[in-house]
C-alpha cells in the first residue's frame, strides 16, 4: 500500500488573513473538496449562535467560538472581518423562510403548509424551544446585545423578524394591510413572550406566560377556538 503524507502550508497575508494549502509528499498541491469553505464557515456560526446565546455578545471570545468549532483561532480571519462581522452573520442565519427549520425538531413549521402559521406559534412559545437555550432563535437571545449595537446588527435583526412576519402573513386571510398589522403583532408576542418567560425565575409563572401569550397569538391569528380555553385545551379553529 502507497501511503501519501499531506502537510498544510499556512501563511500569514498581510491583511490578517490566512492562506491555507495542502501539500502532499510528492510536492504536489493538494486543493480542499469543493464547498469545504463554506461548511467551515457555517460550522463557525453555529458555534458562535450556541455560544452568544448562551453566554451574549461581550463575553464570548473568537478563541471560545473557534474552539467551540474544532477549530484553532488563527484561521477565524480568513473567514470573518471581526467578532461583529461574525455577530451579523449569526443573526443573518435567520432571516429566510426556510430557516425557521431552527425550531426544536418536533416543533418546525412546515413553511409550504396551510398550517405553518400555527406551526411557527407553537413551536416558538413551545416547551423545547423555551429549554433550548444554545439553539433558540436568536431574536429571543439577543435583542440587548443589538440594541447596543451598530446599524449593520439592527438591519440583521429587523431581516429575521421580517421572515418570521412573511410566514405568518401567508396564513391570514385579511386584506395586505390587516394580514401584516397582525402578522406583526403575533411575531411581537412570540419574541417577547420568550423573552419574558426566561426572565422569570419562577418555572410556573414563566410556562403560565409562554401559554397565553400562544393563546392570545393563535387566536389574533384566527387559528384556535377561543372557547376551548376554559378547560386548557387549545383545539385548531373550525374552518368554514
Amino acid at each position: 500500500m502507497c501511503m501519501v503524507m499531506i502537510s498544510l502550508d499556512i501563511k500569514l497575508r498581510s491583511d490578517h488573513t490566512l492562506l491555507i494549502s495542502r501539500t502532499s509528499d510528492f510536492g504536489e498541491r493538494m486543493p480542499y473538496p469543493v464547498g469545504h469553505r463554506v461548511r467551515v464557515e457555517a460550522t463557525i456560526i453555529q458555534s458562535a449562535r450556541r455560544l452568544f446565546n448562551r453566554y451574549g455578545f461581550d463575553n464570548v471570545s473568537v478563541q471560545q467560538i473557534m474552539s467551540g468549532a474544532g477549530l484553532t483561532h488563527g484561521g477565524f480571519y480568513s473567514y470573518f472581518k471581526s467578532k461583529s462581522d461574525l455577530y451579523i452573520k449569526v443573526l443573518g442565519c435567520s432571516s429566510t423562510e426556510s430557516e425557521w427549520k431552527h425550531l426544536p425538531d418536533d416543533t418546525r413549521a412546515d413553511v409550504a403548509s396551510t398550517e405553518a402559521a400555527a406551526q411557527v406559534v407553537r413551536g416558538y412559545l413551545s416547551i423545547q424551544h423555551f429549554e433550548d437555550v444554545e439553539n433558540s432563535c436568536p431574536m429571543v437571545a439577543l435583542p440587548t446585545d443589538v440594541t447596543r449595537s451598530g446599524d449593520d446588527a439592527k438591519r440583521a435583526f429587523e431581516d429575521v423578524f421580517a421572515a418570521m412576519v412573511g410566514v405568518l402573513e401567508h396564513s391570514l386571510a385579511d386584506t395586505n394591510q390587516q394580514r401584516r398589522a397582525k402578522a406583526q403583532a403575533v411575531a411581537a408576542l412570540c419574541v417577547g413572550g420568550m423573552v419574558l418567560a426566561r426572565a422569570m425565575a419562577n418555572r410556573v409563572v414563566a410556562d403560565e406566560l409562554r401559554e397565553a401569550c400562544m393563546a392570545i397569538a393563535l387566536d389574533l391569528g384566527g387559528w384556535i377556538d377561543t372557547s376551548s380555553l376554559k378547560d386548557g385545551a387549545l383545539r385548531p379553529a373550525m374552518k368554514n
